[in-house]
């Protein structure tokens, strides 16, 4: 399988830097000549996980979309959800025929409400059994120092799943595979939305004590609201403790790696949600999923009150500690 990765931000490095130190080629599509310049020169992206050298053998870097998708067997698609649209929007329908779509995103894009399967569906034919996702725990900046990771496959068909898995195995990455597509996609999108609250309550100062609780409680929602949704796969039972699901949740709420808990730690501390995106510098993926998620929620009644007052604070501008208060009186 020839392998070809879309974006060029510390996950979508990760990911490359996983499949070349396995000896795979790779066609890599990044937007920035630049970037490839100096990626080609210096073996490591000037941007992001700039720690990570390649060998640039293995590269076949390139600022053309179409010639990528073209040349590879397998796509891995890591762009920040919010500019998926944007940036896939002038292919051709036809584009993905006859790819696999490995989808590398954690978030919904909001311009349509949609998961990323749901999208190529509507727009380039993408059925779901050409689609899989990879997902953590896994933080780019612990892969880029090989540090001991858990990645999770999901697809239809366990055994291409198992196979394309193989392909990012290495020494310091071990894969998991599942069939619930649909349940880890919006489990990661969740997980985002709770981390940016307990980002919040950080900066409020909060303690330890409080979050566990509050992540506890957290856990209890994501499951409720994994329940609603369709699988795909009917009658596989899903165990929501497992990395995938409760690992990435706890991850990403207490690591200073954490994007969304870095913005809402900043949300805590008093700045607004646009100063606080400015000084982050990078995409929280967790402020357009919570506005997401509330939308998707309006037809599925999940009671998760939660997600709700972290929607409420980062988009109808309810007070950090006001919010919090409610939130006290919630947990169990």
């Amino acid at each position: 399988m020839q392998f070809g990765v879309i974006g060029s931000g510390s996950w979508a490095t990760a990911l490359a830097k996983i499949l070349t130190g396995n000896g795979k080629n790779i066609y890599w599509y990044i937007r920035n000549t630049d970037t490839i310049n100096q990626l080609a020169q210096r073996r490591h992206n000037p941007h992001y996980l700039n720690s990570a050298f390649f060998n640039t053998d293995l590269l076949q870097l390139s600022s053309n979309m179409n010639y990528v998708i073209e040349k590879s067997d397998v796509l891995v698609i890591v762009i920040p959800s919010a500019y998926v649209h944007q940036s896939l929007s002038t292919l051709n329908k036809d584009v993905f025929a006859g790819k696999k779509i490995i989808s590398a995103i954690k978030g919904i894009l909001p311009e349509k409400n949609q998961l990323l399967n749901e999208y190529l569906a509507d727009n380039f034919n993408v059925a779901l059994a050409a689609y899989f996702t990879v997902l953590g725990p896994c933080h780019a900046e612990e892969v880029a120092a090989e540090k001991l990771s858990y990645l999770t496959f999901s697809g239809l068909d366990a055994a291409i799943t198992k196979q394309l898995a193989g392909s990012f195995k290495t020494a310091f990455i071990n894969t998991v595979v599942n069939t619930d597509i649909l349940g880890v996609q919006y489990a990661a999108i969740l997980k985002n939305i709770y981390a940016l609250g307990a980002g919040i309550a950080h900066g409020l100062e909060y303690g330890d004590n409080f979050l566990s609780v509050y992540i506890a409680n957290a856990a209890s929602e994501m499951m409720r609201f994994l329940h609603e949704v369709k699988h795909e796969a009917s009658g596989v039972q899903h165990n929501y403790a497992a990395s995938v699901y409760l690992g990435d949740l706890l991850v990403t709420c207490y690591s200073l790696y954490s994007r969304n808990r870095m913005l809402g730690n900043m949300i805590g501390k008093g700045y607004s949600v646009k100063a606080a995106q400015l000084e982050l510098g990078m995409v929280a993926e967790g402020y357009n999923a919570s506005k997401c998620i509330h939308i998707t929620n309006q037809s599925l009644q999940v009671n998760i009150p939660i997600a709700d007052i972290v929607y409420k604070i980062l988009w109808e501008q309810l007070q950090p500690a006001e919010g919090f208060a409610v939130i006290e009186s919630l947990l169990v």
